[in-house]
C-alpha cells in the first residue's frame, strides 16, 4: 500500500523557518500501527491523519515517530492550510475531533489558520532545583526571573520554565534521556523554556521546546505549548488586557529555523475563556510511503 504524505512548514518567519509537519488525507482505513509506521518514515516531529467524523467536520489524529499525541498545534495549522489549498474546505469556521476534545478552527481569507485550544489547567509547580539539575544549568538562571516552573495544560501537559536571558536559553544542551525520564515521572508532554529577552521588540517571549519522550529532541515551533505559555504569563500578571489579541512568540532561532507564533486570549474578569493559536503553513513537497 502506498500512502501520499503532504509536507508543510508552519509558523515560519520566512522560508527558512517554521516547523515541518506531515499530513495524510483520507486516513480512515489506516490503523494506529500503520499511522505510527508512516510517521516514523516521514521523520518529522508530527504527522497528522485526517478522517471522517460523526461529531465534527473532521477527525484528526497526530503521531510522532514514537507514539500518538492528543494535540499538535503546528500540524493542525498544516492540516487546514492543506485542506484549503486542495479545495476541500473554504474560508470559514470548522470543528475538529481530537483526543484533546472537540475544538474549533477558523480559516481566514489571507490563509491564516486560527485553532482553539482547551481552556488552561494550571497544575503542579515543579521544584526549581530539580529542573535546573535536569537541564544542567545554574539554579539562579531560573530563580532570578522571579517565576517558578509550572505544568500548564491547554491540551497537553507542558512544563513552562523561565530563563533569565536568551544567551542562557541558547546555551542549554538538552540531555534527551534525563528529560524523557523526568517527563515520564511527572506525566509531562514537553519542556517549554522561555525568556523575555526577545529578538524583536514586539515579541512577548522567546522559547525553546524539548520533548524527547515522544521522540522530539527539539522543536522549532510548538503551537500547543505556546498557548500554554501565554496562559502562564497572563496568570502571572505579565500580559495586560490590551495585549491579549496580539501576542507574538519567537521560537526556532537556536535551530536556525526562525518561527513566529501568534496567540490570542479571551478573558472574562480574570478568567481565561479562550485560547487561540494562529499562523500560516507553506506546502513544501510530498512523500510517498510504502507500507
Amino acid at each position: 500500500m502506498k500512502i501520499i504524505v503532504y509536507l508543510l512548514s508552519s509558523f515560519g518567519k520566512d522560508t527558512s523557518g517554521g516547523n515541518p509537519a506531515g499530513v495524510v488525507l483520507n486516513a480512515d482505513r489506516l490503523t494506529d500501527f500503520q499511522k505510527k509506521a508512516i510517521a516514523k518514515k516521514v521523520g518529522v516531529s508530527e504527522t497528522a491523519f485526517i478522517q471522517k467524523s460523526d461529531k465534527a467536520n473532521f477527525k484528526v489524529t497526530f503521531f510522532t515517530p514514537v507514539e500518538e499525541v492528543d494535540l499538535c498545534g503546528h500540524a493542525t495549522i498544516a492540516t487546514y492550510a492543506l485542506l484549503l489549498k486542495e479545495g476541500i474546505i473554504k474560508v470559514g469556521e470548522y470543528t475538529q475531533e481530537l483526543k484533546a476534545g472537540i475544538l474549533k478552527v477558523n480559516v481566514s481569507r489571507n490563509g491564516i489558520i486560527a485553532m482553539d485550544q482547551t481552556l488552561p489547567k494550571f497544575k503542579n509547580v515543579i521544584e526549581t532545583v530539580a529542573v535546573a539539575n535536569i537541564l544542567k544549568i545554574p539554579v539562579k538562571w531560573i530563580t532570578s526571573t522571579e517565576f517558578m516552573p509550572r505544568v500548564v495544560s491547554t491540551g497537553l501537559n507542558d512544563l513552562i520554565i523561565p530563563i533569565d536571558t536568551r544567551e542562557h536559553l541558547f546555551s542549554i544542551e538538552p540531555d534527551d534521556k534525563s528529560i524523557a525520564d523526568f517527563e515520564t515521572e511527572h506525566g509531562l508532554d514537553s519542556f517549554h523554556i522561555f525568556t523575555f529577552d526577545t529578538i524583536e521588540s514586539n515579541s512577548t517571549a522567546h522559547s525553546r521546546n524539548f520533548d524527547p519522550l515522544h521522540g522530539i529532541h527539539e522543536e522549532s515551533a510548538t503551537g500547543s505549548s505556546t498557548g500554554a505559555l501565554a496562559c502562564y504569563l497572563y496568570k502571572n500578571g505579565k500580559i495586560h488586557s490590551k495585549e491579549l489579541h496580539k501576542l507574538l512568540f519567537e521560537q526556532g532561532y537556536s535551530m536556525k529555523k526562525p518561527s513566529l507564533i501568534a496567540v490570542s486570549l479571551g478573558t472574562v474578569g480574570q478568567e481565561i475563556t479562550k485560547v487561540q493559536v494562529c499562523g500560516k503553513a507553506l506546502l513544501t513537497g510530498k512523500k510517498t510511503i510504502e507500507l
